[in-house]
């Protein structure tokens, strides 16, 4: 009747965890409290509390993956892990937020939401003093110091510093797109990739920013937004002295001192630095302006040449001056404006 009434009378006299049956308790004091480890891996130096805990181990030298979802084939070797992937066909999120009406599908991806209320960043890197909220994200980070890549292709001798990025690139092998949108045709490898494209048609923003109202269709959308709010650049120019809250945007930045230009053009020997300029450069050659104002039909090659055209009609000017109240529409006006606070020759740059 516990499971329905929620009755958990097994209290914990370390910390604040409570069960509804004993052996629940006593699994967690053998895990948490304990440095007792007496179930033993027989292939590897892994040792641990309790014997479920060594069963689902051993899945990884076996590679058995006896969970299986029936709408689209997953298989892994954990229940858990079928109970989570069940959600992204349900849409069912149950882990609600207390401080918001934000709510996750899992517990970990409510943990972490919630350090956003908190402003707790725990874990910071020891190179740069970069810090946030996750451990996985700061291993991920601490490779852009190490220059480590251990995923591994086993067709070629690509490596990544991320297992998404390995991902992304063993798809170039099989050629293999079997999602397609029932919209417009568009196919992708991937699911989520899928799910991002179906929200230019749907409009659909899940990604709510908690300091204010905006809200986006992808998460790193959000993550870019946020960093608004908290106007962190961690990343510098050693030449110039500009600065960045991405690490991508340095790399491009950096192109305008080193003169690299790695994005060439396959019907002629034009080259860029930045792919959105190869892509509008392609467009002269197809003659293709996919782009059109609904204001008043003026067609672009880029998106990003729309949204600045926009910005005609609405008046807005998002590029706001730190040192006097002077905005702009675009950001190469914001940049030549600041020149005539630093002295410095502005350089020609990109949206942030």
């Amino acid at each position: 009747m516990r499971t329905h009434t929620g009755e958990n009378p097994y209290k914990c006299d370390r910390c604040g965890y409570s069960a509804a049956v004993k052996c629940n308790l006593d699994n967690h004091i053998a895990a948490i409290h304990t440095d007792e480890k007496p179930y033993k891996c027989d292939q590897c130096d892994y040792s641990v509390a309790l014997k479920s805990h060594l069963d689902r181990h051993l899945r990884k030298h076996t590679g058995e993956k006896p969970y299986m979802c029936g709408e689209c084939g997953y298989m892994t070797a954990y229940k858990s892990d079928l109970s989570k992937h069940i959600r992204t066909h349900t849409g069912e999120k149950p882990y609600k937020c207390d401080q918001c009406d934000y709510s996750a599908a899992d517990n970990t991806t409510l943990t972490n939401h919630q350090k956003k209320h908190t402003g707790e960043k725990p874990y910071m890197c020891g190179e740069c003093g970069f810090r946030t909220t996750r451990k996985s994200i700061l291993s991920a980070h601490v490779r852009t110091h190490t220059g480590e890549r251990p995923y591994k292709c086993d067709q070629c001798d690509y490596s990544a510093g991320q297992k998404c990025d390995l991902d992304k690139h063993v798809v170039k092998h099989t050629g293999e797109k079997p999602y397609m949108c029932g919209e417009c045709g568009y196919r992708t490898a991937r699911k989520s990739d899928l799910s991002k494209h179906m929200r230019t048609h749907t409009g659909e923003k899940p990604y709510k920013c908690y300091q204010c109202d905006y809200s986006a269709p992808q998460k790193n959308h959000l993550d870019l937004h946020l960093l608004k709010h908290t106007d962190e650049k961690p990343y510098m120019c050693g030449e110039c002295g500009y600065r960045t809250a991405l690490k991508t945007n340095l790399s491009r930045h950096m192109r305008t001192h080193t003169g690299e230009k790695p994005y060439k053009c396959d019907q002629c020997d034009y080259s860029a630095a930045q792919k959105d300029t190869l892509d509008a450069h392609v467009a002269t050659h197809t003659g293709e302006k996919p782009y059109t104002c609904e204001e008043c039909g003026h067609s672009t090659t880029t998106k990003s040449h729309l949204s600045r055209h926009m910005r005609t009609h609405t008046g807005e000017k998002p590029y706001k001056c730190d040192q006097c109240d002077y905005s702009a529409a675009v950001k190469s006006s914001l940049d030549q404006h600041l020149a005539k606070h630093t002295g410095r020759r502005a350089l020609q740059m990109w949206p942030v």
